[in-house]
């Protein structure tokens, strides 16, 4: 019996986030989130979708002729096979990134896969569910995200980032919720702590205003 994945949409666009940012990319967005953030943008993926084979995502992934793949979510790893998915995709010689929330166990994650962790900021409502035990299995080509709405949420990232000693281990993201956080309010605390972090913004919405999160 073969391997199947409940997928939301696998598209070709450019990355909007991360150190990859602007680079062409196809995402495998999978079907499925436990936790249910207050600025999430993508919560038509907590449901629906359509189950689909290895083989055939593999099949579909590889019509773009893309070096990068962002496989996503909801949550990828709320489906075990998101796993052998990653295993695959690196093992066909993509560079391969998953974006995951951090609730979730990360320690099986194939090494060649570069982790986007989102840990989950006050303003989120799912603060709790941080499991901090990842943050073990991160290396220097992995990014935690700190996503921010409000002081607290800036106050709470850099104590986090601090007290867990983030910048030694892998590099980190501060990425501000619009209209929450202005934009050059954000980026003007993060000079003037000088705080050695990559602001960021969505790419993606400024270019094509959408509100999905393509």
């Amino acid at each position: 019996m073969s391997v199947e994945l409940r997928i939301s949409e696998i598209f070709y666009s450019l990355q909007g986030e991360s150190n990859a940012v602007g680079l062409p990319t196809v995402f495998v967005r999978l079907t499925g989130c436990p936790l249910r953030c207050n600025y999430c943008d993508t919560s038509y993926a907590f449901s629906g979708g359509v189950k689909m084979s290895l083989v055939d995502i593999l099949a579909d992934v590889k019509q773009y002729n893309c070096h990068y793949v962002c496989v996503t979510g909801g949550e990828p790893l709320a489906q075990p096979a998101c796993l052998l998915l990653l295993t695959q995709l690196a093992a066909a010689g993509f560079n391969v990134s998953l974006e995951t929330s951090g609730a979730l166990d990360v320690s099986n994650v194939d090494s060649r896969i570069v982790k986007v962790m989102d840990l989950k900021t006050p303003s989120s409502s799912e603060c709790e569910k941080n499991r901090y035990e990842n943050i073990e299995f991160l290396t220097a080509q992995d990014q935690v995200k700190f996503v921010i709405a409000d002081d607290e949420d800036y106050n709470w990232s850099k104590k986090i980032m601090e007290d867990y000693n983030l910048l030694a281990r892998c590099q980190v993201l501060f990425s501000p919720v619009v209209p929450q956080q202005n934009l050059a309010e954000l980026a003007d605390k993060i000079l003037a702590d000088r705080l050695p972090v990559r602001f960021q913004i969505q790419l993606h919405k400024f270019l094509w205003q959408d509100v999905q999160g393509k």
